[in-house]
């Protein structure tokens, strides 16, 4: 790409510093919610939402716990019309939501906006215009004073219709276009309308400042915020919104300086649904405020069932390392991020504490729905021995001494690489089962019958290679005894290393799992695993699975 220069700041500062928002660390408390999806999200989509689909989601924004919610343009079309009136007349609109509708400053709009709000108990009418430079010059050729005139016009008339209109109606004002708006006009015009519409403490007005076309850097958008705090009329009696786009990949960080700037309220979407880039997405800011310790005052705690909905009423999909919302977000493949957070995990455990602090991982999964096991740690080519050993303990309850974990990570992961799949953990056991546990490919012991002396003598009978034997040995124990037949009779030669007992669950029953490591000639650890009711049984075939895992039968 060669540069040119043919790109400028198209973005206004204004007239003083407004930096009091830097000396804030973080937002303290949550803002109004607005969800504008089934207005900027709905318009937005390839094929846009029916009426029952609005309808529907509609309900689960009002379960999620939205008090606002932007339901369209009803004097646009008779399908966001409709819209309106069937929330009304199917009375799903609760007492304590308002539905707020967007309305340009022309009065047969205006007049049909609010007919299509008759009976509604609580509204927000939405008057926009848009302000901005390359919007007064190129699509309205109008003057400053003209583009004033038509706010101060739309603004008469909402007034005029509100008095003859039952229901309670709020009013909001935008400057569309606000970013690309000189800050001293923008304040002009909003006062204007301001100082029509009287704000009262009883009867507050909205000033919606939005980011339609991102311009410039966070900061920026912060400081015209921070201005139009200190400058528009009545401010006590005002609630300052925003509503940013997020061209420049910036809503959300636009949004949070916004709000430490002194805004009130937002205007987003679900997953940043919207038109160009989308708007700024509410799930990832208000989930940066839980993470805060801010209670955001929505209800988050089933984002897989969230996404659900929105992909099925949308047809639009999450991405996968969408903050907090997508499938991969809290997936660790890694080997040392898994380590790190086996580890993490266990120190919760064993401390039993209550904050939350484990490494790579910023907010527990279990607060929105996710499971450790599925959306934590996931397994491939590059997962380590830590990562893997967790999903044994935490699905099945096998624990292995470090060395055999190390051995059966490089087992996994030569599995991953091999296949060029991710592993589930269920794929795990099954490779922990077929690797280890039980194992009879060359040889195996069908009998054992022990006697109580001085030391304990074993009489096994082994099939080794289709051949049967009974071989005889005496030990300090059962296990030894048997070993010590096995080295005589079979000719090997070896030294159990390891020995790990592990209490573990697999079917109906419980059952002992014995883990045996030995260590041959050449100084190479071979692992074998003995499930059994019994511990002692467990034992043998544990050997019996090393000694088989190993090259020293001959």
């Amino acid at each position: 790409m060669k540069f040119t220069n043919k790109y400028t700041r198209r973005y206004f500062m204004p007239p003083f510093p407004c930096l009091d928002w830097t000396k804030k660390e973080y937002i303290d408390k949550p803002p109004v919610w607005c969800s504008v999806d089934l207005r900027d999200g709905n318009q937005a989509l390839i094929i846009p939402m029916s009426l029952e689909e609005k309808l529907e989601f509609f309900q689960y924004l009002v379960k999620v716990g939205f008090k606002e919610i932007e339901i369209g343009f009803p004097a646009a079309s008779e399908t966001e019309y409709e819209f309106c009136r069937a929330l009304i007349e199917r009375n799903l609109i609760p007492d304590d939501v308002a539905v707020q509708v967007l309305t340009q400053s022309r009065e047969h709009i205006i007049k049909k906006t609010f007919e299509a709000l008759e009976g509604c108990k609580n509204a927000i009418v939405h008057l926009y215009n848009s302000t901005s430079v390359a919007q007064r010059e190129q699509v309205f050729k109008k003057s400053k004073e003209e583009i004033v005139e038509i706010a101060t016009t739309g603004a008469k008339l909402l007034n005029e219709y509100k008095a003859k209109t039952p229901g309670n109606f709020r009013f909001e004002y935008s400057p569309e276009s606000f970013t690309g708006t000189e800050p001293e006009f923008a304040m002009e015009i909003c006062n204007a309308v301001i100082d029509i519409w009287q704000p009262t403490p009883d009867n507050k007005v909205i000033i919606n400042l939005p980011v339609t076309v991102a311009e410039s850097m966070s900061h920026v958008y912060a400081q015209q915020v921070e201005y139009m705090c200190k400058t528009l009329h009545n401010r006590e009696n005002l609630i300052i919104s925003l509503h940013p786009h997020n061209d420049r990949g910036c809503a959300v960080a636009d949004t949070e300086m916004g709000l430490l700037a002194g805004a009130d309220r937002v205007e987003g979407t679900l997953f940043g649904n919207g038109e160009r880039t989308g708007n700024v997405d509410i799930i990832t800011l208000a989930l940066n405020m839980y993470t805060h310790g801010v209670e955001p005052n929505l209800d988050l705690t089933n984002l897989p069932e969230l996404c659900a909905v929105y992909e099925r009423l949308t047809r639009m999909t999450v991405y996968e390392r969408m903050p907090y919302s997508g499938q991969l977000v809290f997936a660790a493949f890694s080997g040392s991020h898994q380590d790190a957070i086996a580890k993490g995990m266990k120190w919760r455990e064993e401390k039993n504490l209550e904050q939350w602090n484990v490494p790579y991982i910023p907010i527990d999964p279990h607060d929105l729905g996710r499971e450790y096991e599925g959306d934590v740690i996931r397994i491939n080519s590059q997962s380590g021995k830590g990562g893997i050993g967790y999903l044994m303990e935490q699905n099945y309850g096998i624990v292995m001494p470090k060395k055999m974990s190390e051995h059966f990570g490089y087992t996994v992961k030569s599995v991953s690489d091999h296949a060029h799949k991710e592993l589930h953990p269920s794929e795990l056991y099954d490779i922990f089962n077929n690797t280890y546990v039980n194992k009879t490919t060359r040889f195996s012991i069908t009998e054992a019958h022990y006697k109580q002396g001085e030391c304990i003598s074993a009489e096994v009978t082994v099939k080794k290679d289709g051949e049967t034997r009974v071989l005889n040995g005496t030990g300090n124990g059962r296990l030894d005894a048997v070993s010590n037949a096995l080295k005589e009779g079979l000719g090997i030669d070896y030294t159990i290393s390891t020995y790990n007992e592990n209490a573990t669950e697999l079917g109906s029953k419980s059952k002992a799992m014995c883990m045996i490591g030995i260590t041959v000639a050449d100084g190479k650890v071979c692992w074998g695993v003995g499930v059994d009711t019994d511990i002692i049984n467990a034992s043998i075939y544990a050997l019996v699975s090393a000694i088989n895992n190993s090259e020293i039968l001959g």
